[in-house]
């Protein structure tokens, strides 16, 4: 019988990915990732808090590098892929990571674009306020002085 080996969380990336090369070159990232399970309120009125688990996140080769181009902290991703755990040894100690090796990633929401949306549709509609008032300041002045027609009879 087989096996499966299959990981998919979205969360909140917590830093930018940092990229190294290996010695022929391939490209490797490291960034991680944070998945919260909110909290709620029992029956009883118990207050259970969010609790927020990270997780060590690896990708190879060409999905690495578009990592680094395309990755920011705090946007949320969706990432698939496998769990790989590497042992060393620190110090006369055994050490040990879990890691999810990701085979797939999608930007789900780019908090930048966001705010500079917003912001541009500000910019916006504060300049259209401003050629508004300019434009009944012209209209107001040219009402003083007898009307627009006045000018030309």
């Amino acid at each position: 019988m087989s096996s499966v080996n299959k990981v998919i969380l979205i969360g909140n990336v917590g830093a930018d990915p940092e990229v190294r090369y290996l010695d022929r070159g391939v490209a490797i990232a490291n960034f991680n990732l944070a998945t919260t399970e909110r909290g709620y309120v029992m029956q009883n009125g118990t207050q259970v808090p969010d609790v927020t688990e990270w997780h060590s996140i690896v990708l190879w080769r060409n999905l690495a590098e578009w990592a680094q181009q395309n990755l920011r902290k705090s946007m949320k991703v969706y990432v698939e892929g496998k769990l790989k755990t590497r042992s060393w040894e620190k110090d006369g100690q055994i050490r040990r990571k879990t890691e999810v090796i990701a085979e797939n990633i999608q930007i789900l929401y780019r908090p930048d674009i966001y705010r500079n949306g917003v912001e541009s549709q500000k910019s916006k509609v504060e300049s259209e306020e401003a050629f508004n008032d300019e434009a009944a300041q012209a209209l107001e002045s040219q009402e003083e002085q007898g009307g627009f027609f006045s000018n030309i009879f």
